[in-house]
């Protein structure tokens, strides 16, 4: 069976309205409120841009239904639509998914039963303002590098002139 391709539908792809640092993060969810699927059979990614002062849905990637079987060929085609997210949210994620998020520069973030996506964005909201969990700072700070990327490309297409 040739590996499903996922439908990925983005609300906003520009920077947030909001100053300051942000980052996008994904969640694994089949209702779009709680996390309540498994990353490797995970039928739809909820992607978020979080900020210190506010979150937003920036886009939603939807994959056909999958079984939980180990097969991982599943896998590239999921972690090829976060490219851009620093995290993904999922009830349980095998090691191998772990190796290959990790390569991608997404952490993969483990969570409870029945944990509701509202939440998580508020408590994200205050790991940013603090700064103190290392895989935040380390996004930010990525997050930063590609925007001074985008800026410096955006002004030699325009020409310098001294």
């Amino acid at each position: 069976m040739p590996a499903s391709y996922p439908v990925r539908l983005m609300l906003r792809d520009d920077e947030p309205a909001a100053p300051g640092p942000s980052m996008n993060v994904a969640f694994a969810t089949g209702g779009m409120t709680v996390v309540d699927q498994h990353f490797g059979s995970a039928t739809r990614f909820a992607i978020y841009r979080v900020s210190g002062t506010g979150s937003e849905l920036v886009g939603v990637t939807q994959f056909e239904e999958a079984v939980h079987d180990g097969n991982e060929s599943k896998l590239p085609a999921k972690i090829a639509a976060l490219q851009g997210c620093a995290a993904v949210f999922c009830q349980a994620v095998g090691g191998s998914a772990v190796r290959q998020l990790a390569a991608a520069g997404v952490q993969p973030i483990k969570v409870e039963p029945g944990a509701l996506i509202a939440e998580a964005l508020a408590h994200l909201r205050n790991e940013i303002n603090l700064a103190s969990t290392p895989w935040i700072v380390k996004a930010l700070q990525s997050q930063d590098r590609r925007r001074d990327a985008g800026r410096f490309d955006a002004m030699e297409e325009e020409g310098w002139d001294g």
